[in-house]
């Protein structure tokens, strides 16, 4: 019997830094916006930083390729992300990370 297979989670990180005298702006809207994605079910976030460097990385678990799509289009995350357009330097971003089996 052919079950339905769940749609597969997609793993995304980014790494950045806040600009200079942002580091609560920036804690708050990544607050807001992992509430928001949360709330409408499209991924779950991990935040963690490393105090030596003031640098963050944000681990991103999509629900799905279609969740991602949809979080693109969510007025109140859309907000969030312009607002961290002004509060964050980008270091790098890995969009979608595949396990590889050890």
């Amino acid at each position: 019997m052919n079950q339905p297979t769940l749609p597969q989670e997609i793993l995304s990180v980014a790494v950045f830094e806040p600009v200079e005298g942002k580091g609560e702006d920036v804690l708050r809207t990544l607050r807001e916006l992992a509430r928001v994605l949360s709330e409408n079910g499209f991924s779950r976030d991990l935040l963690y930083t490393e105090k030596a460097t003031n640098r963050y990385i944000l681990v991103r678990y999509w629900r799905s390729a279609g969740a991602r799509r949809h979080a693109q289009e969510q007025p109140d995350a859309l907000r969030c992300w312009a607002r961290l357009a002004d509060q964050i330097n980008i270091i790098k971003v890995f969009e979608t990370l595949e396990e590889v089996p050890l």
